[in-house]
């Protein structure tokens, strides 16, 4: 039975239009919503409704329900909608009608939004543990080659020289800085809506604080209508985030594709990092890199489509924030998933000497030639000119 159902059957083909993918999507939110519902019930013992072996049959069975579908033996039915009607059906079936009362003191808007958030919370921390990662596989590659010497270049065209480490540096000094864009995402969604309801309260004596701690968020939104006005922005906000990220190793495997390319030659890719043509016989192909490239654009249309799909709303809630989760949760797996594979990159990349200091044409040491003769007293101007008509 759905958390909603009423005497009135659902036509079929509403059901089925309705419900979408949330059977599939919803499988990552089980045991997050086991979590909050195990809080949930400690609560409502609080409030007197449930008596303390009430409330241990409940947390028991619902860690019962984790240890199944941690095994795979945990399934979503269509006709259940989502993991939050499976879990109470579950509920129900074991416990008889103490499984009906979990759902007092709450409503499935605030049930949902409980195990997203605590569901974004986890991933969160497992993007900053991978940026931690790459930036370490970062600097151990600035160890290794950070003194070979490499053209460095504005417009596409050969400017001035660099080197590995200031290339490395670069990308590791701007996703450090993502970091800070990580913590404040997880602040954001570091808030409990438990108890809110369908977004205007419950109407029972119920302690949202000791719930909000025994589920694991640090604090509570404070007003319910909050809540629902924060559905949406505050994936954007993370999903933002992941752009973030996504930009610097798009811009990184840009790079690698152009500067490991035979013309080139200043980085090696492994051999077993690149695939082959299906008619041309010589070729290595970069795909892998060209994906992480691509997967920034996906990651981006997720959040202009997280921004657009809210906008226009009124307060409350809408069956169209239903449509949030599955841009969040692909963006999430996206980047966790580049992340890891440009740190195997950074962590096996080998650098040609040979070809660097071969790319080390003339042009490259102008601007140093300059100040030469601005050290010796020559006019900024003067010398820039003077060098300058060498390359007329």
């Amino acid at each position: 039975m759905k958390l909603w159902q009423k005497k009135t059957k659902l036509n079929p083909r509403i059901e089925a239009f309705t419900v979408g993918d949330d059977p599939v999507l919803d499988m990552k939110l089980v045991k997050y919503d086991c979590r909050a519902s195990i809080a949930h019930a400690k609560m409502l013992e609080k409030a007197g409704i449930l008596d303390p072996n009430e409330s241990k049959q409940i947390e028991s069975a619902l860690k019962k329900i984790i240890e199944l579908h941690d095994s795979g033996h945990f399934i979503i039915e269509k006709d259940q909608e989502d993991c939050h009607t499976a879990i109470e059906n579950h509920l129900t079936e074991s416990l008889g009608e103490l499984g009906k009362k979990i759902h007092t003191a709450r409503s499935r808007n605030d049930q949902v939004l409980a195990a997203l958030r605590l569901y974004y919370l986890d991933e969160i921390s497992r993007i900053e543990s991978a940026i931690h990662d790459f930036l370490r596989a970062m600097h151990d590659l600035l160890k290794r080659h950070g003194s070979i010497q490499i053209p460095g270049f504005t417009h596409t065209r050969k400017a001035m020289v660099s080197s590995v480490a200031l290339w490395a540096a670069g990308y590791a000094e701007s996703m450090a800085d993502n970091l800070r864009l990580v913590h404040t995402s997880r602040d954001l969604m570091d808030q409990s809506p438990m108890g809110t309801g369908a977004g205007y309260g419950i109407p029972l004596d119920i302690d949202r604080e000791y719930a909000a701690a025994l589920a694991g968020f640090s604090r509570i939104q404070q007003h319910a209508t909050y809540v629902q006005l924060s559905r949406g922005k505050l994936e954007s906000t993370l999903v933002h985030t992941l752009t973030q990220v996504m930009l610097d190793l798009n811009r990184l495997a840009s790079d690698l594709i152009l500067f490991s390319e035979p013309t080139f030659g200043f980085f090696i890719l492994p051999a077993d990092f690149c695939t082959g043509s299906s008619i041309m016989p010589q070729k290595k192909n970069p795909d892998v890199l060209e994906l992480v490239r691509a997967h920034y654009h996906r990651i981006l249309a997720n959040e202009i489509q997280l921004k657009t799909q809210t906008g226009n709303l009124i307060s409350g809630y809408h069956r169209d924030m239903q449509t949030t989760k599955k841009p969040v949760m692909e963006s999430l797996d996206l980047t966790l998933n580049s992340i890891a594979i440009m740190t195997l990159v950074a962590e096996t990349l080998d650098v040609d000497k040979e070809k660097c200091a071969a790319g080390l044409t003339p042009e490259l040491f102008a601007t140093e030639r300059v100040y030469e003769l601005v050290r010796q007293g020559m006019p900024f101007r003067d010398a820039y000119r003077k060098i300058g008509g060498e390359f007329e």
